[in-house]
């Protein structure tokens, strides 16, 4: 979606600027799913940020099926291998999604006895993410103690800003521009401190 890739953006906007102004950017990044996508946490992985990320999976449409899982990954040949041990090689990729299609020989597929609950194509083809190894790095980083830890975190700021929206009426900005906007939310997280402070005084 639109919102969601634009949201990526500004993601990586605010990062690049914490690293142009203040020289480092933040050795780690809590966010929820919507920021999981292949390219994202690579890119993040490029910048030494540790992503506590839930990835995002889309879920497959199988019809009944074998699922990707049955085929295992060959990483030092580039191919997976299925359940009959049969080779799907790499065939293609598509740019602009960065999805690397993966297929066996027609033959062996076609006189595969287990073809029927594999697939209903002429061949049967598997997909894998240019960017799935950031993927699978992320994966083992979730259920750890750092990762619990920093998904707490995360949500403690989400409060933040609910807060924002429910208390302070920051649901829509009222000026326009970025200067206005800026200004606006400025003011809005000052009122918010005030008020913690007001809470934290001794009385």
């Amino acid at each position: 979606p639109v919102r969601l890739s634009q949201e990526i953006i500004a993601a990586k906007a605010m990062l690049e600027r914490s690293k142009a102004k203040l020289g480092f950017a933040p050795a780690s990044l809590a966010a929820d799913k919507s920021y999981g996508t292949a390219p994202f946490l690579a890119w993040l992985l490029s910048w030494k940020v540790t992503p506590f990320v839930p990835v995002l999976d889309r879920k497959p449409q199988t019809d009944g099926k074998l699922t990707r899982d049955a085929f295992v990954y060959d990483r030092d040949r580039d191919c997976f291998i299925c359940p009959e041990g049969h080779d799907l090689t790499y065939r293609n990729i598509t740019v602009e999604t960065g999805v690397k299609r993966y297929k066996p020989a027609t033959a062996a597929c076609r006189a595969c006895p287990r073809k029927p609950e594999c697939t209903n194509a002429s061949v049967r083809s598997v997909i894998r993410l240019v960017d799935e190894e950031a993927r699978e790095t992320v994966r083992e980083l979730m259920g750890t103690n750092a990762y619990n830890i920093n998904r707490a975190r995360r949500k403690k700021v989400e409060m933040l800003f609910a807060h924002l929206k429910r208390h302070l009426a920051l649901r829509r900005l009222r000026l326009r521009g970025l200067t206005g906007a800026t200004e606006e939310f400025l003011l809005a997280a000052i009122a918010q401190n005030l008020r913690r402070l007001v809470k934290l005084s001794p009385t």
